[in-house]
């Protein structure tokens, strides 16, 4: 039987899974991003909690980018290096509109049951 530490972090893995889309939907939405920024970006806006790796990124963004959500554009920056940067499409931006409010309906139907008395 695995250790609970175990079970924890198999259950907080797919909870990050499910969840990947819409945090890097949220982070581009501010602005246009490219692939190191936004592992840096999520991992600044959760305090360290999410440690992305690229191999976990780099297939999300990709699958995003086919589905249309959002669209990759190479830039050359100063010196010459080309970098890929990641923009929310129209289609992006309704998909993290009904994610939000999915989230914010999960996030209150849990701490309902969390937080309820017995009666």
């Amino acid at each position: 039987m695995p250790r609970q530490e175990d079970r924890t972090t198999s259950y907080e893995r797919e909870l990050l899974k499910g969840s990947t889309d819409g945090l890097v939907l949220s982070v581009i939405s501010d602005r246009p991003t490219y692939g190191y920024e936004l592992i840096r970006e999520l991992e600044r806006r959760s305090s360290g909690y999410f440690h992305f790796r690229e191999g976990t990124l780099y297939p999300a963004l990709h699958r995003m980018e086919k589905d249309g959500l959002i669209e990759g554009r190479w830039q050359t920056l100063p010196g010459g290096q080309e970098r890929r940067y990641y923009y929310i499409t129209t289609r992006g931006t309704e998909a993290l509109s009904r994610r939000r409010i999915t989230w914010s309906n999960f996030v209150a139907a849990v701490r309902s049951v969390l937080e309820a008395k017995a009666a």
